[in-house]
């Protein structure tokens, strides 16, 4: 039972502090479940369990899935590697930036104590720069001890692989029901540690993705997040009133070379270009109305409809740019969210969590933020993101984190590449936002700043 502890402790310590994402094994008749626990180079994330039938009792299989299990490991030495070469190159960069930050500590001293002979505009901007630096120092050094995490798990995957060759020697020590019902568990703790660890703060967005040419100056465009493996599915709307035909193309390769679609008549037509694609069906705001439907595709019915109420319709609380998108609904790594305005709120932003199926309110936060002097907003692991208008040079400024309700201020740049952004919406599955930028569709790939961390799962 040592060497077992054991094993499940050194399992434990590779699996720890990275972004996860779910590989089920080629074959579904093997005897282990295998998630690998690493990121490749082209930042696709592997996390590895394993979890063994309760049938498998005998000595020779129990042999058979050690072999296997060993033989992952190997694997996973590689992908540990890959990891590690990665977090070097970022240290590498953490390490130029705090070169930076001394430097210009050693300059601001300088400045400070002969102020009288700078110029005061030149004293002021050396301040300012420091006070929104500052805050990095703790941060990175969070991210140096991450890299030495990382090194730590190189050497326990090292010390794993001879674990389990000598577990191949003593079989009979081994407790199998033991080890089922201990793996079990932790594969139960892996998947909540999935979640926590597939989300990070929004720090950059890439230049524009033009994607396609097509329709009017306002539209939306989407997949869906929940799509099923290999389920790659555009669905498009052009317009922000007076339409209910929303186009299905079945890839992105065919929405990108062709004009092959199936094309679905809503029942109502929408308003704003807030829709959005959720496992299935499309959620919409019916047009001069602050009811919210949900449309199933398959059955081409509403499976349900429901009433925002106080929220504000018909252009009285709608983005910079008007559209009658009053009501905004999106999704992220947490499920479904509105973003509206209302009176009671004195026509700020209102953020609120939806239940998919009865469309009823979980839980809403009120921001400081006025609803029309925003752009275009979006959600990103439960925190808002709101741009500062929708033509010409745009940046995302602000940043309402509904886990600790609280909010500031910030400075990402958003390329507006064809001067009128009127749809600006995550996905989740892709990490990338989908834009309709003055007739093109427009996608930008995200950078989530994520901090390993190390404590127990």
């Amino acid at each position: 039972m040592q060497r077992v502890n054991k094993l499940l402790s050194l399992i434990v310590l590779v699996l720890m502090g990275t972004e996860l994402t779910q590989v089920l094994p080629a074959n579904p008749e093997e005897s282990w479940q295998v998630y690998s626990s690493a990121q490749d180079s082209e930042g696709r994330c592997v996390c590895t369990v394993v979890a063994p039938q309760q049938t498998m009792c005998s000595r020779d299989a129990r042999t058979k899935q050690l072999r296997q299990l060993l033989e992952k490991v190997q694997n996973m030495t590689q992908s540990i590697q890959v990891l590690d070469q990665r977090t070097q190159r970022d240290l590498q960069y953490v390490v130029k930036m705090e070169d930076q930050l001394r430097g210009l500590e050693t300059k601001f001293r300088q400045v400070e104590e002969n102020h009288k002979q700078n110029i005061a505009k030149q004293y002021k901007a050396i301040k300012a720069k420091m006070a929104e630096l500052r805050p990095l120092i703790p941060v990175l050094e969070e991210y140096k001890a991450d890299a030495r995490l990382v090194q730590q798990f190189k050497e326990e995957v090292q010390n794993l692989t001879s674990s389990l060759s000598l577990l191949q020697q003593e079989m009979g020590a081994y407790d199998y029901d033991d080890l089922h019902s201990r793996v079990v568990s932790l594969e139960e703790r892996l998947r909540a540690c999935m979640q926590k660890l597939a989300c990070g703060k929004l720090t950059g967005i890439s230049d524009a993705i033009t994607i396609k040419t097509s329709g009017s100056r306002f539209g939306s465009w989407m997949t869906d997040p929940l799509a099923p493996e290999g389920d790659t599915r555009v669905w498009y709307m052009d317009g922000y009133h007076n339409n209910r035909f929303v186009r299905e193309y079945k890839s992105m390769a065919d929405f990108m070379t062709s004009d092959n679609f199936t094309s679905h008549r809503l029942p109502h037509p929408w308003s704003g270009t807030g829709q959005v694609v959720y496992n299935g069906s499309i959620y919409f705001n019916k047009f001069q109305s602050n009811m919210i439907i949900k449309f199933d595709f398959k059955t081409s019915t509403i499976s349900k409809s429901q009433r925002l109420d106080n929220s504000g319709y018909s252009n009285t609380y709608h983005y910079a740019w008007g559209g009658h998108s009053d009501i905004d609904l999106m999704v992220d790594e947490g499920g479904l969210w509105a973003i509206y305005a209302t009176n009671q709120n004195a026509g700020n932003i209102v953020i609120s969590k939806l239940h998919p199926l009865t469309l009823h309110i979980i839980q809403s936060w009120t921001t400081n933020h006025p609803r029309r002097s925003a752009g275009e907003s979006f959600m990103i692991c439960g925190t808002l993101y709101v741009t500062n208008g929708y033509s010409g040079g745009t940046k995302v400024y602000y940043a309402y984190q509904t886990n600790s309700s609280t909010y500031e201020y910030i400075d990402i740049v958003l390329q507006n590449k064809y001067s009128h952004i009127s749809m600006l919406d995550y996905n989740p599955r892709d990490r990338a936002l989908y834009a309709w930028n003055n007739g093109h569709q427009v996608l930008y790939n995200v950078t989530l700043f994520h901090v390993i961390r190390s404590e127990q799962l």
